[in-house]
């Protein structure tokens, strides 16, 4: 079975005893750890065309071993109105569990180890069938999804069989929101789109969302990637940026996920953390990279193909002629030791084009607009940044 090493070495212990059916091509996992509104999400999936194969949604009650009796006790009452709402409302197609409570440890505790928990049983039940290519959906508690969610997913796969996983559209509540958070919500959508679609103009090839409610991956590849990692924060970022270095991560847009817009301060970094600190004063959300960090990538990626078997003197001197701050980064990032390690282990052009984004990947890049404006740019209005984004890919300036 394809996945038996990767449940051996993560010590995987079964979480459903039901086995599942034959038929079986979805598993929607959502992590819950003091959810109010969870029986909302299941109600919105339970609600979804159904698609030709079978459904299982689990969901995976959790906390910290450190939590507080509240805390506890607060999940079990959710486990109790849930497993009430599955059995009283059966629907042919779909099956709903929950999993839990599961108490995790202090040191990982988070939304990465409960997605990993939730995520590596989908496996298990997968790896029962042989199905390495069966669907693991990744929700959130808090999350709505249109009607046509499932079926959009199983299309995809269907149209796109090379594929190993794919976001989906999102669009956050905006519902009873206070003015000011509605405010701070538009413009995290805003920044979001911005920075995705200014990574793709620079030429990185992987540019997509990471949004934890908001993907999906094949069983076989999950295993492959080396599973969903532990990160209490950032978990959806990291797992998506390794899974493109292994194959094609498309992009579903014929549906949409509605995750919350709440304040929240349970994580160090996401939207919540986000939204509570602009809510605060703390956090500037009409402010992003200025794009002319991204036009500096962009100068660097076009000349990337010269960088094939080249020498050290002919790569300073190219480096030399870069704006300032990629050269500047480029060097303090000693990135000629990533080229040569590359030049020695490709042996024709198009490994190197490949292989050299698992170089410069999307955490370097983070790293390089993060470097550039502390030394070389000022963040600014990002309505100005999308304008200046949009006239780039007009071909209106240079």
């Amino acid at each position: 079975m394809f996945g038996e090493k990767y449940l051996q070495k993560n010590n995987n212990i079964p979480l459903i005893h039901q086995l599942p059916e034959n038929d079986l091509g979805i598993i929607v996992v959502i992590p819950c750890l003091r959810e109010p509104d969870i029986l909302k999400t299941l109600e919105s999936v339970g609600r979804c065309d159904l698609p030709k194969v079978k459904v299982e949604v689990i969901v995976l009650i959790n906390h910290s071993e450190t939590a507080s009796a509240e805390t506890k006790a607060y999940n079990l009452k959710t486990k109790t109105e849930i497993e009430a709402w599955i059995s009283n409302n059966p629907k042919q197609g779909i099956r709903f569990f929950t999993a839990g409570s599961i108490e995790l440890k202090k040191k990982w505790a988070g939304a990465g180890l409960a997605r990993k928990w939730g995520m590596d049983e989908a496996v298990r039940r997968f790896n029962l069938l042989g199905k390495a290519n069966g669907l693991i959906v990744s929700l959130d508690a808090d999350t709505l999804v249109d009607k046509n969610y499932l079926t959009s997913i199983e299309n995809h796969f269907i149209r796109n069989p090379k594929h190993i996983g794919a976001t989906v559209a999102f669009k956050h509540q905006t519902e009873n929101l206070l003015p000011k958070q509605l405010e701070g919500i538009l413009l995290y959508e805003k920044y979001l789109k911005y920075y995705k679609e200014a990574l793709a103009y620079s030429g990185y090839p992987h540019a997509m969302f990471t949004v934890g409610s908001a993907f999906t991956v094949k069983a076989g590849a999950y295993v492959k990637r080396g599973g969903m990692n532990r990160r209490q924060a950032g978990e959806d970022f990291y797992f998506l940026q390794n899974l493109v270095q292994m194959g094609k991560v498309g992009e579903i847009t014929s549906t949409t996920i509605y995750p919350s817009a709440r304040l929240s301060d349970r994580v160090p970094f996401g939207t919540g953390p986000i939204l509570q600190k602009w809510m605060d004063g703390q956090e500037n959300l009409e402010e992003t990279y200025n794009f002319e960090a991204f036009k500096d990538l962009k100068a660097f990626f076009d000349l990337k193909d010269t960088l094939f078997k080249i020498e050290k003197t002919p790569f300073d001197l190219i480096v030399s002629k870069l704006p300032q701050p990629i050269g500047s980064f480029i060097k303090e990032d000693n990135f000629w030791d990533d080229l040569e390690d590359l030049n020695r282990n490709c042996s024709t052009l198009k490994s190197f084009q490949t292989r050299f984004y698992q170089k410069f990947n999307a955490f370097k890049i983070l790293k390089f607009l993060n470097f550039s404006h502390e030394s070389f740019y000022e963040k600014v209005n990002i309505e100005e940044q999308v304008a200046e984004l949009a006239k780039a890919k007009s071909g209106t300036i240079n």
